[in-house]
Order: C-alpha cells, then sequence, then structure tokens
C-alpha cells in the first residue's frame, strides 16, 4: 500500500510594508522617554547652539530639558498666568515667551529674572520670536495686532492691525532681517517687512491657521490649517504649490528636518506624517498616545521630541551607530571537522544504512488519511487557521473536491456552519470560486 501524501499547501504571496531608505532613517529612534508636564504643551524648541538644550512651553512655566536629561535643568516661573511660544535666539543666549497677560518676557539663558518686559498688546500673546538681525523681536496676540520691538530700548517701533481675527502663529526670515510671517484665524497668512507701513503680501489659505513655516531659501512658504498643509511659493507672489491633506484632524504643528529635506506635521490625530519636500509624499508616519499640539527637532535629527495635548513631552533619541570592530568570537572548529568522511565511497564490504525521516502529520492530513471528510473539514474551519491561514483551508477543500467527497463533508450540517463556510468562501472567492459550483 503506498503511503499518504500529505496536502500541500501553496505558498500565498502576502503584501507587506514597502521599506524604503525613509522606513529604516525614521525607525532608528530608541523607545520613547515619556516626561510628565504641568498642562497642555504649546512650544518646544531646541537652542541652535550646542549642547542643542531644549525649551518647554506648558502652563506657566517654561522648562528648558538637557538633551538626555528627564528633569527641568533649568526653570522659568515669572508668570502669573499661562506662558506662550517661548523661543531661543539663534546665538542660544537669550529666551523671549508670550503670556496669557499680553506681555512679553525676554530672559537670559544664564538668569532667572526678565531683562526686559514688552507692553503693548491688550490680549493675550501667542506667538512671539527673533528677528535674523537678533536686536527685534515681532509677535502677535488675540487683539489681532502683530508688533515688532526693540530689545536694547525695550519699546515698539511699528504695530500692524490688518488681521480680523486671533494670531495664534509666525515665523521670521534667516535671509531678510526685516521679513516677518504672521498665520491668523481669519484664514490669512501676512507677510510684513519692517520697513513699510502695512503687509507686503496676503495669503489666503481657506482655514484657521495653526502653524507657519518658511524654508530657509526664503522661497517657500509652508501653513497648516484644518486638515491642510500648503505650500506657496513666495517669489512668485504666493503661488500656492501643493495642498496636502494626510490627515484626519487639524494640523497644529510644522518642522522641517536639519537638512530641508523632509517636512513633519502633527495633527490632532495624533499622527505625526513626514512628507518628502521634492514629491510632497508621504514617506513615513509616527503614531502617538493622545492629540499633538508642537513638535520640534534637534539638530542632525538626533532628538525628536512632541508635546500632546494631556501634558506629556514624548522624547525619541537616536540609536548610536554600531560601532564597525567585531567582538571576538568563540573559536569554531576547524574547517576540516565539518568536511570530514564527506567524500567517502562505500565499498563492497560496507554494510549501508538509511534511517527515514520522521513524517509529522497535521490533525486535518491524520483525518483524510482515515478517510474522515467532515471531520476534516472542520478541523481546517477552526478559527485559528480559518482567519490566520486562511490558504490551509482552501488546500484542504481543493482536496476534498479532487477526491470526490467535498459533497459528503458538506452534508448534514446546520445552517450555523453553512453560513460560517459561505462567509469563509465570499471572503476568499479568488482562491476558491470553484466550491459555490460544488456546493
Amino acid at each position: 500500500m503506498a503511503s499518504y501524501k500529505p496536502v500541500v499547501v501553496p505558498a500565498q504571496p502576502r503584501l507587506g510594508e514597502k521599506v524604503t531608505q525613509d522606513t529604516l532613517y525614521w525607525r532608528g529612534y530608541k523607545t520613547p522617554v515619556q516626561i510628565k508636564e504641568f498642562g497642555a504643551i504649546n512650544k518646544i524648541d531646541f537652542s541652535p547652539v550646542s549642547p542643542y538644550n531644549y525649551a518647554v512651553t506648558a502652563s506657566s512655566r517654561i522648562h528648558v530639558y538637557g538633551r538626555y536629561s528627564q528633569e527641568p535643568i533649568k526653570t522659568f516661573s515669572r508668570f502669573k498666568d499661562a506662558a506662550y511660544c517661548a523661543t531661543y535666539r539663534d546665538d542660544g543666549k537669550l529666551l523671549v515667551a508670550g503670556s496669557e497677560e499680553g506681555s512679553i518676557r525676554l530672559f537670559d539663558i544664564s538668569g532667572r529674572a526678565p531683562l526686559r518686559q514688552f507692553d503693548g498688546h491688550t490680549k493675550a500673546v501667542h506667538v512671539v520670536g527673533f528677528l535674523s538681525d537678533k536686536y527685534r523681536i515681532f509677535s502677535g496676540g488675540d487683539d489681532y495686532s502683530s508688533n515688532l520691538w526693540d530689545i536694547p530700548s525695550a519699546t515698539e517701533i511699528v504695530s500692524y492691525s490688518e488681521h480680523m481675527d486671533y494670531v495664534r502663529c509666525g515665523c521670521a526670515s534667516k535671509l531678510n532681517a526685516d521679513v516677518f510671517i504672521t498665520g491668523s484665524y481669519d484664514h490669512t497668512v501676512k507677510v510684513f517687512d519692517a520697513r513699510t507701513k502695512k503687509s507686503v503680501m496676503t495669503i489666503e489659505h481657506g482655514q484657521p491657521v495653526e502653524s507657519v513655516l518658511l524654508f530657509p531659501s526664503g522661497g517657500l512658504l509652508v501653513s497648516a490649517g484644518g486638515r491642510y498643509v500648503k505650500v506657496w511659493d513666495v517669489l512668485k507672489g504666493g503661488q500656492l504649490l501643493v495642498s496636502l491633506k494626510n490627515h484626519h484632524k487639524t494640523v497644529t504643528c510644522l518642522c522641517l528636518n536639519s537638512s530641508g529635506q523632509r517636512l513633519l506635521s502633527g495633527s490632532l490625530d495624533r499622527h505625526v506624517k513626514i512628507y518628502s519636500t521634492t514629491s510632497y509624499k508621504v514617506v513615513h508616519s509616527f503614531n502617538y498616545a493622545t492629540s499633538i499640539l508642537s513638535l520640534a527637532l534637534s539638530p542632525e535629527d538626533e532628538t525628536i521630541v512632541v508635546g500632546m495635548t494631556n501634558g506629556v513631552l514624548n522624547v525619541k533619541h537616536r540609536k548610536p551607530k554600531e560601532s564597525k570592530e567585531k567582538s571576538q568570537k568563540k573559536r569554531q572548529p576547524a574547517y576540516r571537522t565539518y568536511v570530514k568522511g564527506r567524500n567517502y565511497m562505500p565499498k563492497q564490504e560496507d554494510f549501508y544504512v538509511s534511517k527515514p525521516g520522521k513524517c509529522v502529520l497535521r490533525k486535518y492530513d491524520k483525518l483524510l488519511k482515515s478517510f474522515q471528510s467532515s471531520k476534516a473539514l472542520d478541523a481546517v474551519l477552526e478559527p485559528h487557521i480559518r482567519l490566520y491561514t486562511p490558504e490551509v483551508t482552501v488546500a484542504v477543500m481543493q482536496e476534498l473536491n479532487r477526491r470526490g467527497t467535498l459533497r459528503s463533508a458538506l452534508a448534514g450540517r446546520d445552517e450555523k456552519q453553512i453560513s460560517l463556510l459561505l462567509t469563509f468562501v465570499t471572503r476568499h472567492l479568488s482562491a476558491c470560486g470553484w466550491t459555490v459550483s460544488a456546493c
């Protein structure tokens, strides 16, 4: 009697994630460190100079963290109410922040008390920053105004009242010391030149603007608001280049990586999307526990820090590069040990003993071997096989059909069993479409 041959389960191609250079690069971070702050984190800003500490603005405090510290190394708490948008100057020596009471405070990193206080806004100041000449500050507040301040004299230089709603974001040009940009809940982004009395460009975003970003070249401007991230060509008068809609909820923050070739956006949908700045396609994404309010990358992309609505600071550090020095391995047996006797030819007086390999049959093969068709079909319709390895179920059905015992295997089943079988067949119709006719 011929020996039983097990059912051959054909290998099915599986769709997997395409592994690209971006995937490998952005997955090269360690397990994140979680730090709890006192309130929602509205701004994270890295110092542009070594050792690249970062300032976190949450509630009525500004905490300065070292790159690898889990406790603040410095705290600025001279605020009566909430603090907003703590931002470093280009030399990393000064820090400016807005506040709920409408004043702007300038801090020396080595001290604690404010060096300067600028009063002029009548409502909360949510956006502040330095112009690239390092001696002027721009600001935007809930009183719809955008102001420019002189640091040495602590006086207001000019005030623009062109927005029709809260001013909640802004940035300054790194090439032109007189240009800064503000975004407002009136759906517009305005470009200001300190040498003029009014804005030089107005861009309609179409949604309340939550974040703006100017590329280092000064030619491209990115605005975020609603579910949209839009890229504009400033040199062509604010022409729209591309509109991205990859988030499911409001986009709250934008960031560029150190090379300027990747754009990051954070959203209330708990995702950080990473786009290529050449094709503007998503090349990678991160998923977080709760809604994201702020985002920052350190120089050379060594650390990525995300601030969330529940006050949790998520810090990821890049894994260190593996050293090229190979560790000394335990000495293995010599090559001749493995090849010993490989070329030995048996002689006439030798006895050749062959040991047959033991074939272990699976449950459905044992049942098929004993001609229990109905039980074999039941075995492959178990949830752990039906759901996770449907190709095994299909292979057994095809074997029963080849034997001509599929009808008898289906006979005598109740409505629940038939319904389960039909659900499986319709879900995998391409693999077992013949089953419908056989039934």
